[in-house]
């Protein structure tokens, strides 16, 4: 299958304010955000994508162009409303301090399966729509340009943590357990066998044997000799 590079946004006014944004609109990265995204759009610099697709959010669209600004031709750049950012509902808009004294606080930090916010979405349903649409990219993509082919997804810390909690066979009552920082880059190959997670929660390092394409079957005993750049 082709690679799939997931990014989260970059820092926004929200983040900086300590505010769960949610699906408002008019939420933009702030100047360290724009620096955050410009740097991950550096990163890929080297990477010629296949596509570049995002979550219709303003500080997603606005990271997805950086990485586009840095390709030498643009590449296919959809919107998709199921990378979006998982509903939260009547929490959206309120800071996170006082989320923290809600009861439903500690579920969401020990079994966020079991998690529907008042008046949103589920995290279950918000995993199920996200990997569905991550794996419906990546086998487009793939049928397009080649298992060798890779491509970026713009979207959310939650979105991305369910995505990686996924490829890692792990059930999402656990996927507190994984850190997506802003404008962080993770990685994913779903093989013929099963996905491999080449990288989470990165901010820093070449990427540029990305550009050699991923061609992974089984998994190298002892690790193999690693990933050479071109």
């Amino acid at each position: 299958m082709a690679t799939v590079i997931l990014v989260r946004h970059g820092r926004t006014t929200a983040n900086a304010t300590g505010v769960l944004a949610g699906r408002a609109p008019g939420v933009s990265l702030d100047q360290i955000g724009r620096e955050q995204a410009a740097a991950a759009g550096e990163r890929l610099a080297n990477v010629p994508l296949a596509g570049v697709v995002s979550s219709p959010l303003e500080r997603c669209q606005q990271t997805a162009q950086f990485i586009i600004d840095r390709q030498d031709s643009a590449p296919y750049a959809p919107i998709d409303p199921e990378i979006t950012e998982c509903d939260y509902g009547q929490w959206q808009g309120r800071t996170l301090s006082d989320l923290a004294t809600e009861d439903s606080w500690r579920v969401i930090q020990s079994q966020p399966s079991a998690v529907t916010f008042p008046g949103g979405e589920s995290m279950a349903a918000m995993q199920a729509r996200s990997v569905a649409a991550i794996r419906r990219h990546d086998a487009a993509f793939e049928a397009e340009y080649g298992p060798g082919a890779a491509w970026v997804a713009v979207s959310h810390g939650d979105v991305i943590k369910s995505v990686l909690a996924d490829a890692l066979g792990m059930h999402l009552d656990m996927f507190q357990r994984i850190n997506v920082g802003p404008a962080s880059i993770s990685i994913v190959h779903y093989g013929a066998h099963r996905p491999s997670v080449l990288a989470t929660n990165t901010d820093a390092g070449d990427l540029s044997w990305l550009a050699k394409g991923i061609n992974a079957s089984d998994a190298p005993v002892g690790g193999g000799a690693g990933h050479q750049a071109p």
